[in-house]
């Protein structure tokens, strides 16, 4: 199992469908030898998030919710207010919803780099 290291260049993308391309390579499926137990996927290293495009009214519209588990616990936050924290958690939020919610999950979200 040899992890090769991707480099994308997010300029002029969208980040839901940069974030596919990603979670793809971070998985493994564009490998002939994908397994679906086995985490043989590469490292990914996007460059220059912060030149994404976003389309339509999704910067001042889109919602990201969690909840703590705690009552009255649901926090939300505006895709404005993490644009502008850092540009690059608006594409490890997508890539982090798309892979499988399954234990190696986290070790895959590891071998990805964000570079704004």
């Amino acid at each position: 199992m040899s992890h090769e290291i991707h480099t994308i260049d997010a300029a002029g993308k969208a980040p839901g469908r940069l974030a596919t391309e990603v979670t793809r390579i971070l998985i493994g499926k564009h490998k002939a030898s994908w397994t679906p137990h086995i985490d043989d996927g590469d490292h990914v290293q996007v460059v220059n998030a912060s030149k994404m495009v976003l389309t339509g009214k999704k910067l001042n519209q889109k919602v990201y919710h969690h909840h703590t588990t705690y009552a009255a616990g649901l926090r939300q936050k505006k895709m404005s207010t993490v644009w502008a924290e850092d540009p690059g958690d608006v594409l490890r939020r997508a890539v982090s919803r798309m892979l499988p919610k399954n234990k190696q999950r986290n070790e895959r979200l590891k071998r990805l780099v964000v570079n704004n």
